[in-house]
């Protein structure tokens, strides 16, 4: 990468994981399922005007993806990052979707991996496992449980987005946005009564977390990696939203009070490590093999 898309990658890594922090901040006043619709509702109103319809016959495969990640990844994540109590755990599960993906990817769309990739996908469940037994995580097994849930749905989200054609980053983000709003509004009212009712008592810590998770960890972290993955494979971009988590543990320490234990460390060492080891062979599989030279 040039140094100046490494700075745009560095930025990107650091709008999701002060997200973490933002976010669990002003879920201290607003339910995860109600947060979520404030924030795609805030992400539309810039958006509305740019969508582009989708393709003949695509509505389905939109909605469905449109469905899987922004109500159901997105609820149930914010969900699992409000009942966890700490920012480690949940940013290091988070990125289990990887491997699911690529297990999703061989299971539906026949896309083959080598017993290399395979290992990296076992240690990479492994360490949830052993994350799974650290203290912090077992006060509140419901957390982890929500999260890998949430990765799952997002994994079938980035499967079917293969499919897209002809959308760019704006629409997909935009559609998201557009079709979420009702049914997280709907969930929020089952699930969290009364809430919608407290918004006007809501401090600007609230407003400021939903509005962060709009404009900058959505419209400008989205958008900065998609201009990135234009330029580059998305196997080259991969390894260095690694740091996300990392970052997001740091500022667990810093500003949450989080005290992650040695099984919480082996087990997110794992994870990302394995998360690292799929990337990478991604990333080789995209590089063009060097004509053989001739005799």
């Amino acid at each position: 990468m040039t140094p100046r898309d490494l700075v745009l990658v560095l930025l990107v890594v650091v709008a999701w994981a002060v997200n973490f922090l933002t976010s669990a901040l002003a879920m201290r006043e607003i339910p995860p399922f109600l947060f979520t619709a404030l924030r795609f509702a805030l992400l539309a109103m810039p958006l509305v005007w740019m969508l582009k319809r989708p393709a003949p016959g695509q509505w389905p495969r939109l909605v469905a993806v449109c469905l899987c990640i922004g109500v159901l990844h997105f609820g149930l994540s914010f969900t699992a990052l409000k009942l966890a109590g700490d920012l480690s755990s949940p940013a290091i599960v988070m990125q289990s979707y990887v491997p699911m993906t690529t297990l999703l990817a061989w299971w539906w769309l026949g896309e083959r991996f080598a017993w290399r990739t395979g290992l990296a996908i076992a240690v990479s469940f492994a360490g949830v496992l052993v994350l799974g037994f650290d203290p912090i995580v077992l006060d509140r097994p419901m957390a982890l449980v929500l999260m890998l849930v949430s990765a799952a749905f997002l994994a079938v989200g980035t499967v079917l987005m293969k499919g897209l054609r002809g959308l760019d980053v704006v629409s997909q983000q935009g559609w998201t946005a557009v079709f979420s709003v009702l049914p997280l509004v709907a969930i929020s009212a089952w699930l969290e009564p009364g809430a919608i009712a407290q918004l006007p008592h809501v401090s600007w810590v609230g407003w400021a977390g939903a509005a962060y998770a709009a404009f900058v960890s959505s419209l400008l972290g989205h958008g900065l990696y998609y201009v990135l993955v234009q330029r580059y494979p998305v196997a080259q971009v991969t390894p260095w939203l690694l740091l996300v988590p990392v970052l997001a543990i740091g500022l667990g320490v810093a500003y949450w009070g989080d005290r992650p234990g040695p099984r919480l460390l082996l087990g997110g060492a794992m994870v990302l490590g394995g998360v690292l080891l799929i990337a990478l062979r991604a990333l080789r599989k995209t590089r063009p093999v060097a004509p053989a030279e001739e005799m």
